[in-house]
């Protein structure tokens, strides 16, 4: 399997090179026509490209918008920029699918055509009123201002819903007052309420407080602003890119936005623009007084929230899929190379693969999980159980391709004895101590984790680690989890830091802690814990671009043995994702 992987990658490097010759393909051609069309195709492999996450074929791609479910498709709008590479001239571009998975690229649904969103079609949602879908979306109008517009959709009869109307009364709220214009931006999904009002909340800074603003309608396109915000924080910053939602304390399903009745709590979700991460709160919605009253064991003070990510993500956005009655979250993967690693690319950006999300069982965390629908791509499986790993022992998992894999692996530990004394100053910033150690810095109870995305190659060598290390608060054990990019790439120009958080777990409750991986290429999704703690990462790796093949490892660093109960490993398949001139589910509708 090996050989055949390297012979392909050795094949593909002649067949690139005599592609840039101009005289060799030609003359080739002569002789075999369907050259031509390889070495076309071979000119635009790209390494760092997905096989199964979301992303354009060509161009700027940042925050998901307005997913939906409707007759028979999912939609997913997206900030797009239609001319190029790098961010500005923000519209909305538009896929659809029939299984989340693969993916048809259809024209630009909402573009910069008229004064009230001239200057950027920005982030927004989709709300089914009277069944119908309408887009509340941010406007960056002729005066600079961040407004709010709606649009409608124009063919009654178009389930792919390709052409959208902004009537000329737009926009619909305005940043008056108190509102920074600036500041004011990313309409929720609406949700309506008992009294026959439909709300929706908009991010906003209001003399440098973060308030999540609360707007009320009959009709869903006259609106006012309530005179109490959702929610509001002194000590955050902007708040952007809003999601609220209900979610269930006795079932995995997912609840309509308004619903506000039974065992049910409220999650409200904020983008920080201070941090660029992504954090949430759990807590009641109060309708009566069109507030959200977060859980009392929240403070006001971000660092203490938990994330919705410890990685590279942004711009989280949730739907509910009626079709399948869950909750789906989307979330923006930005690049983390340079700008000019992007024009030469000619794309930048992608979405994580979609992850169901519910509240856990202790109703204080949500948990993510990616869709079942994944199983669609799994090939080629590797499998080993009760594999003892010693002190100072790397294993290597062969067998499959490891750049497009899924991976989930269960460690169970002996003893708790070796941990490593905790202290408190640790939860305020996880990030700073796994950049303070690493993954080699031998512990009690770990480092124990994955190597992925590796080379072996003297004086080459890369290696992305995702792993753990035990410690021993006064009344419980802390298990921290670690992801360091700092020998991911050789390559110069790339943002290689450390991301940590502390899992959510009772590792004293069985010893056993959890894994899932998803690996493609340049982006890294890792859930512990069943999912209740996620963390993703951009990786860029030099060797790939000799057509080298990655590898993976299970590895542990510290002092004890760390038992592997079970490890599954499976290829992924690719995707069939924007393909360009691919019409595949379109022309079931022409």
């Amino acid at each position: 399997m090996a050989r055949v992987i390297i012979l392909h990658a050795i094949l593909i490097q002649i067949i690139i090179l005599l592609s840039k010759i101009e005289a060799i393909p030609s003359l080739l051609t002569l002789a075999y026509p369907q050259i031509e069309e390889l070495c076309s195709e071979l000119k635009a492999i790209d390494p760092d490209r997905t096989a199964f996450h979301f992303q354009p074929s060509k161009n700027w791609l940042n925050d998901p918008n307005g997913p939906m479910y409707y007759k028979g498709l999912f939609h997913l709008f997206y900030q797009y920029n239609p001319d190029g590479p790098l961010w500005g001239n923000l519209a909305w571009g538009h896929s659809v699918s029939t299984d989340l998975v693969n993916w048809e690229a259809l024209d630009v649904a909402l573009d910069r055509t008229d004064p009230f969103d001239i200057n950027g079609v920005w982030s927004g949602s989709v709300t089914f009123v009277a069944g119908e879908p309408v887009i509340l979306y941010t406007g960056i109008d002729d005066q600079q201002r961040n407004v709010q517009n709606i649009a409608f959709r124009k063919n009654g009869s178009d389930p792919l819903l390709r052409e959208w109307s902004k009537p000329g009364y737009n926009p619909i709220m305005l940043p008056g007052g108190d509102i920074d214009p600036d500041n004011f931006r990313d309409p929720t999904t609406g949700w309506f309420g008992q009294d026959g009002h439909w709300r929706t909340a908009v991010g906003a800074n209001l003399e440098g407080r973060a308030e999540i603003l609360l707007y009320k309608s009959q009709n869903f396109q006259n609106w006012t602003r309530n005179e109490f915000p959702l929610h509001k924080s002194q000590n955050s910053g902007m708040w952007e890119c809003p999601d609220f939602f209900p979610v269930s304390l006795s079932s995995k399903d997912g609840l309509d936005p308004s619903v506000n009745t039974g065992n049910i709590k409220h999650v409200l979700k904020v983008s920080l623009m201070k941090t660029l991460q992504d954090y949430y709160l759990v807590g009641k919605y109060d309708e009566k007084k069109d507030v959200f009253v977060p859980d009392e064991r929240y403070k006001d003070d971000y660092r203490t929230w938990p994330m919705i990510d410890y990685g590279h993500v942004y711009a989280s956005k949730s739907f509910f899929d009626s079709k399948n009655n869950r909750r789906i979250l989307w979330s923006w993967v930005n690049e983390s190379d340079s700008e000019a690693d992007d024009v030469k690319r000619g794309w930048s950006g992608m979405q994580t693969f979609p992850r169901a999300i519910w509240l856990d069982t202790d109703g204080k965390q949500l948990i993510q999980w990616p869709i079942e629908d994944i199983k669609l791509l799994r090939k080629h499986q590797i499998q080993f159980r009760d594999f003892g790993l010693q002190s100072g022992v790397k294993h290597e998992i062969s067998g499959i391709l490891t750049s497009q894999a899924d991976v989930e692996v269960e460690f169970e530990l002996p003893s708790l004895e070796g941990a490593e004394s905790f202290n408190n100053s640790f939860l305020l910033d996880p990030s700073k101590l796994c950049d303070e150690i690493t993954p080699s810095d031998e512990g009690g109870i770990g480092p124990f984790g994955l190597f992925v995305l590796t080379s072996d190659v003297e004086g080459q060598e890369e290696y992305t680690a995702i792993y753990f290390r035990i410690y021993k608060s006064s009344d419980r054990y802390m298990t921290l989890m670690c992801s360091d990019l700092k020998s991911s790439s050789r390559r110069e120009g790339v943002y290689k830091p450390a991301h940590g958080a502390f899992v959510g777990v009772d590792i004293s409750k069985d010893k056993r802690i959890s894994l899932r991986t998803l690996i493609d290429h340049s982006v890294v999704e890792s859930f512990v814990g069943g999912g209740r703690t996620c963390m993703t990462m951009r990786v860029y790796p030099k060797h790939v671009l000799t057509g080298q093949t990655s590898g993976l490892y299970v590895f542990n660093h510290g002092s004890q043995e760390v038992k592997i109960r079970e490890l599954n490993a499976w290829e992924m398949a690719k995707a069939r994702v924007n393909i360009e001139n691919d019409d595949f589910i379109s022309r079931n509708y022409i």
